[in-house]
């Protein structure tokens, strides 16, 4: 059990991560940039930016929790974040047996997201499932994408981490007193 859940594994093997996404769902297909930098020992914020060149053009912003699986180089992920963008909208009527479609509505959402991730030579490689709850734009309340994401290391956790620990080694030599001038002042004030 602790080589999956180990207490000093990182859900992730990079500080900083950046590259493609190619998205999918019942609209079609889009092609984006994903960019992921970790904000503490399990947690990312992934920024998406997707297209479809044509009707429908989406950002997002996602907090997501990692999960070693095998390794740090073998993770899960799961989290919620919120979407904006231009995006078309198709509404149905029964009576007339029509389908209408609107175009470049501005629409707010809430994102979901779940995914596999994988680590290997300074790429990494995921296959997630993004659904997006529209708050408004768009007709449909509910849409889901199935996502594949390439992203090169910019930034390795190792060179991330070191920085960290010199920062706080730094602040407390900034903020110890000498050994000595603590028992100076017991004295004086006797």
């Amino acid at each position: 059990m602790g080589v999956f859940l180990g207490n000093n594994a990182f859900g992730q093997r990079y500080g900083t991560a950046a590259g493609l996404r190619l998205g999918s769902n019942d609209f079609g297909r889009t092609v984006g940039i994903t960019a992921q930098q970790r904000i503490l020992k399990h947690a990312t914020i992934e920024g998406i930016i997707q297209s479809d060149f044509s009707r429908n053009t989406t950002m997002h912003l996602l907090l997501e929790k990692h999960k070693p699986i095998i390794s740090k180089r073998f993770n899960y992920y799961f989290g919620l974040g919120y979407s904006l963008g231009w995006e078309e909208s198709r509404v149905k009527n029964p009576a007339t047996m029509e389908i209408i479609t609107t175009y470049g509505n501005n629409t707010n959402g809430v994102d979901l997201i779940a995914g596999l991730e994988m680590t290997v030579l300074n790429t990494t490689i995921s296959l997630d499932y993004k659904p997006n709850f529209n708050m408004s734009g768009r007709e449909e309340f509910y849409r889901g994408q199935v996502g594949i994401s390439a992203r090169t290391v910019l930034v390795k956790s190792k060179v991330q981490d070191k920085k960290r620990r010199k920062k706080a080694r730094e602040k407390r030599r900034k903020n110890r007193t000498p050994i000595f001038e603590g028992v100076r002042e017991k004295f004086k004030r006797n």
